[in-house]
């Protein structure tokens, strides 16, 4: 079963991710944050990773710590899950329009966390979500799930489109990525043996 619970508790935030790779996409997520929500939805329905994350964070602050430990709570969690990652994809891409925004997004589950962000989101606000959160989630996610991420704008003017598109497309390659290579189902997806 590659499914994991990941609790996660600090003096600024309280986290639960619940997750399971080989669900429908199922999702329930509350952080407090309703476009983050949104994007989180878009991630689990996408990528149709089952998905529950409930957060409580300090709010009255700002939106930051409850943002990027939700990405380090999901990347334990998908650490957890993947287990040893025997007979996975490992790779995965996705080349995803929304509107005007095209976005690009190439990863690799190798333990070997890196980020590339080239996405400029024209506005600093979508609604009263502030869109540099946008790339925190997306590094601490990396850094905590061991992920290669590689995700580029190829073109964009609005805003929230950018950023959907964004999730949409790290969602697609999640898919891909995650899922079962029925030629390799027991096998690493590495000549070292290991990831």
């Amino acid at each position: 079963m590659r499914q994991s619970t990941i609790k996660r508790s600090t003096a600024e935030t309280d986290i639960t991710v619940e997750i399971d790779l080989d669900g429908t996409g199922s999702y329930a997520n509350n952080t407090g944050v309703g476009f983050f929500d949104h994007m989180l939805d878009q991630l689990a329905r996408h990528s149709l990773i089952d998905m529950k994350i409930t957060a409580k964070g300090d709010l009255h602050i700002d939106a930051h710590h409850t943002v990027e430990d939700v990405g380090i709570a999901l990347g334990q969690a998908l650490t957890s899950a993947l287990g040893d990652k025997r007979g996975i994809r490992r790779y995965g891409s996705c080349l995803l329009p929304m509107d005007d925004a095209l976005l690009r997004t190439a990863l690799d589950l190798s333990a070997r966390p890196f980020l590339i962000w080239n996405v400029a989101i024209p506005t600093a606000k979508i609604g009263d979500f502030d869109t540099e959160l946008v790339r925190e989630f997306f590094q601490a996610l990396s850094t905590h799930g061991g992920i290669t991420l590689h995700v580029d704008m190829l073109h964009g003017i609005n805003s929230h489109h950018i950023t959907e598109a964004a999730f949409k497309s790290v969602a697609h390659a999640l898919r891909q990525a995650t899922e079962i290579d029925p030629r390799k189902s027991g096998d690493i997806p590495s000549t070292k043996g290991a990831l």
